[in-house]
């Protein structure tokens, strides 16, 4: 590559692409005197690290998607990261076909924020379930939290178990806590810190990082895939903060009459159509504000009132917010989950209802037996 005719080609610590001197505008640049450095980093990985600058690249998102692609012609174990809060936004619709034969293990991650109650059990059922309703056969689903260590012996296990001597590949889309995960993996087994570079912003590994296991294999970090129809696409940065938990998330109760309607911030819409006065409980973010009104109201309350009292979006994420589409849901009476991507879910607790969800048109509400 231009810049470094005389040596080894030599690759970014931070996100994996390759180190070229000649052109500031595109991956992988570093200044000339940088690089007989022992680490080198790219400078989009230096700013990002030390000013939690983002700068734009020019890939595009089918970019990221071939660089994945290279796994299926390889031989190796496929550790795919999923946000249990967002697993159909975080899901890689096409990895069956980007991965080839390899075998595969499902973790999701922020099992930490979940509330104390949660059916664990249930949940990597629904989890395997939904993969497999996507395409995915997978050979066994954890539950760990990257920022916390829960989990992670659990994991080690498996990869243990399932990759026979043989390379890991470590996807998922961005955003869901992939380099957390590696950084946690890598530092229980080698005591080193901040193994790759961690960002909350999208698209930050540009290749490949290779991470040696042992002798003979390689863990091998790849590119975050984008998602657009993830909300937090939809988000200003601010508004991330709101949507986005941080601590153990706490049920809020709401007693409903038919013909009423919760509206979680101005993202999503609950409406209890028909059924017997009954509790709904709510499991988002405890930021998150949840409003309560009539259904006969609730069209002019969101015409009126989205980006203020109904936020987030806030103002500034009004514009480019898509419309709420609705999906209807008749329940027989089982206690049922009533899922929002990329925001939590609500639980139907009595008896036959029929309830709609309005979510951003490019999510779509679903359901499961209940967790809690």
């Amino acid at each position: 590559m231009a810049g470094i005719d005389d040596q080894l080609e030599k690759y970014c610590q931070g996100c994996g692409v390759s180190i070229q001197t000649a052109d500031a505008s595109q991956p992988g640049y570093v200044p000339e005197s940088a690089i007989k450095n022992d680490t080198v980093v790219c400078r989009r990985c230096f700013r990002l690290k030390h000013y939690n600058e983002v700068q734009d690249v020019p890939y595009t998102d089918q970019d990221f998607v071939d660089m994945i692609s290279q796994i299926s012609r390889t031989n190796g174990l496929i550790v795919k990261l999923v946000d249990i809060f967002d697993f159909n936004g975080s899901f890689i619709k096409s990895l069956h076909r980007l991965t080839g034969n390899n075998p595969i293990i499902l973790v999701g991650n922020k099992v930490d924020l979940l509330p104390k109650s949660t059916n664990r059990n249930k949940l990597k059922q629904w989890m395997k379930k939904s993969a497999a309703d996507l395409g995915l056969v997978v050979q066994e689903v954890y539950l760990i939290s990257a920022t916390k260590g829960l989990g992670m012996e659990q994991v080690k296990e498996g990869m243990e178990k399932y990759r026979k001597n043989q390379d890991v590949y470590v996807v998922g889309s961005t955003n869901v806590g992939k380099s957390s995960f590696i950084n946690r993996l890598i530092g229980e087994s080698t005591g080193t810190k901040d193994a790759i570079t961690t960002s909350y912003f999208p698209g930050t590994t540009l290749g490949f990082i290779e991470i040696p296991l042992n002798e003979h294999s390689v863990l091998y970090d790849t590119p975050g895939v984008i998602n657009r129809g993830q909300i937090a696409h939809y988000m200003s940065e601010k508004d991330l903060k709101v949507i986005t938990p941080t601590k153990e998330i706490k049920p809020r109760v709401y007693q409903l009459q038919e013909k009423q309607t919760l509206y979680i911030g101005g993202l999503a819409r609950f409406d209890f159509i028909k059924g017997e006065k009954q509790s709904f409980v709510c499991y988002f973010a405890n930021e998150l504000a949840i409003h309560r009104t009539k259904l006969e109201n609730a069209d002019d309350l969101y015409a009126k009132h989205l980006g203020d009292m109904l936020a987030p979006p806030s103002k500034e994420s009004v514009e480019g917010f898509p419309e709420l589409k609705e999906q209807s849901f008749k329940i027989d009476g089982q206690k049922t989950d009533i899922v929002f991507p990329g925001l939590g879910w609500i639980t139907v607790t009595g008896g036959a209802a029929t309830v709609k969800a309005h979510c951003p048109a490019t999510v779509s509400a679903s359901w499961r037996d209940a967790l809690i």
